[in-house]
């Protein structure tokens, strides 16, 4: 038995070591991966905006030299508008539903976009205007910024399911972080997962 005196110490001394042994066995780990969930997510929405910016100069720009595709102009618009004002709930990472009308509204600029290069190919003058060609090189690299982007998120969200769903970070963060939620994660299209049709 200790003293009474020595007794506030080895109640600190007991603290410090139980504080040593938690951290040391992964306690902080959770919060972190969520972090790194939400940094990563933080990043695709920047290259998303990116994409969204570009938009309108692209479509003036194509606008002068293809009066008549107005319905794909209109497109393009209409998609980027209805992406940039999709208002997310607090909760979109962990919320299916909100998610995935994140990523139809992504889907739709994508799909409009690729409309609105393909009907570049029907004007030459177009083709070779160099501020076309600056904005269609722009939105090349922002698209590559986008997958990058997507990927890492994706990355991460797995680290955190993952520790989320495995033992001992599912007791942790029953314990310590019970407020926290699995993650959604991109997914592919339908229509991109069907093999192409090749006909001759």
């Amino acid at each position: 038995m200790c003293p009474k005196y020595l007794r506030p110490l080895t109640d600190l001394v007991a603290c410090v070591l139980a504080f040593c042994c938690f951290s040391g066995c992964g306690v902080n780990k959770i919060p972190t991966l969520d972090e790194q969930v939400k940094a990563a997510w933080s990043q695709v929405l920047n290259q998303y905006q990116r994409r969204a910016d570009l938009i309108p100069n692209l479509v003036e720009t194509v606008k002068g030299y293809a009066h008549q595709e107005q319905q794909v102009l209109t497109q393009v618009v209409e998609a980027r508008a209805k992406a940039t004002q999709m208002q997310f709930p607090p909760d979109v990472l962990s919320n299916p539903q909100a998610f995935h009308q994140f990523e139809q509204n992504q889907a739709a600029v994508s799909g409009a976009l690729g409309r609105l290069l393909a009907v570049s190919e029907r004007y030459p003058d177009l083709k070779s205007n160099q501020n076309f060609l600056a904005l269609q090189s722009q939105l090349e690299g922002t698209e590559n910024r986008i997958a990058v982007s997507r990927r890492d998120y994706i990355d991460a969200v797995q680290a955190y399911n993952t520790e989320l769903r495995t033992i001992p970070g599912r007791w942790m963060a029953a314990w310590l972080y019970p407020d926290l939620k699995i993650r959604e994660t991109f997914t592919i299209s339908e229509q991109a997962q069907q093999v192409p049709q090749v006909k001759f």
